[in-house]
């Protein structure tokens, strides 16, 4: 099963604000033995917003969204949602009585509006303040304000996917190479993807600033036993070379 994230909001797109679900998404998979298999950025503009949900509910892949759901005119996930499948909109019933009991005497339309979601949704509970997201054709909805999002989605992963925690053999393993370049180590990289083609090879340099070491981050990617023969190939040929070298945390 592949997982997918979907971050929207023009205030990404434009710099006013900064990711930080990504690479958070990324973390809360591979705690579980999970991976991310792609994503995907999208600004507020209805129809493209439209189109790209219409993309990544064809994939049939489980994909996390970020953003958008809010009670703003720019919040236009919802509706883009409904539009994507053909869908109407309707207030749900659990997340009216979630937000009822969250604002109370304070209610207003526009507080249950945050409850429309397309016909068939059904709620992600929100521990921080009661206002739910909501999920439909393996989409998950959250908030953009990670204190939100970050537990939205881990409560999906450990509801809905605790099944396939640790399910797939797969590990990543890397070693820190210093003072090489990447031109260095072709031959040996060439090597062992032709030795191990079950596994994938990474190399990611690094550029160092004035007065640092510079360094070459090499590793494989696989199912352990694999990963766990390719590397040694790898430590072997870096410390014939002479080459000073440390597993990567």
């Amino acid at each position: 099963m592949n997982f997918g994230a979907l971050i929207i909001g023009d205030e990404i797109l434009s710099g006013r604000r900064s990711d930080k679900h990504l690479a958070k998404l990324i973390e809360l998979l591979g705690a579980r033995g999970l991976k991310l298999s792609w994503a995907r950025y999208a600004g507020d503009d209805f129809d493209r917003l439209s189109d790209t949900l219409r993309q990544t509910f064809a994939t049939g892949d489980v994909v996390f969204s970020f953003g958008g759901i809010g009670a703003t005119p720019d919040d236009r996930t919802r509706e883009a949602a409904g539009a994507a499948l053909g869908l109407a909109l309707a207030l749900h019933p659990e997340a009216e009585a979630e937000i009822r009991a969250r604002f109370g005497a304070e209610i207003t339309p526009e507080r249950l509006q945050m409850g429309v979601y397309p016909v068939g949704s059904e709620i992600i509970p929100n521990s921080f303040n009661r206002i739910p997201g909501f999920s439909i054709r393996q989409h998950y909805f959250t908030p953009g304000f990670p204190v939100m999002a970050w537990p939205m989605v881990e409560w999906v992963l450990d509801t809905k996917y605790a099944h396939l925690h640790h399910a797939e053999d797969y590990v990543e393993q890397a070693v820190t190479v210093w003072d090489a370049y990447e031109g260095q180590l072709i031959g040996l990289m060439r090597q062992v993807t032709a030795d191990f083609p079950d596994t994938t090879l990474f190399s990611l340099p690094t550029i160092a600033a004035e007065g640092q070491r510079r360094s070459l981050e090499l590793g494989m990617k696989g199912t352990a036993a694999r990963v766990a023969a390719a590397m040694a190939v790898i430590k072997a040929d870096l410390s014939a070379r002479g080459l000073e070298w440390e597993d990567k945390a």
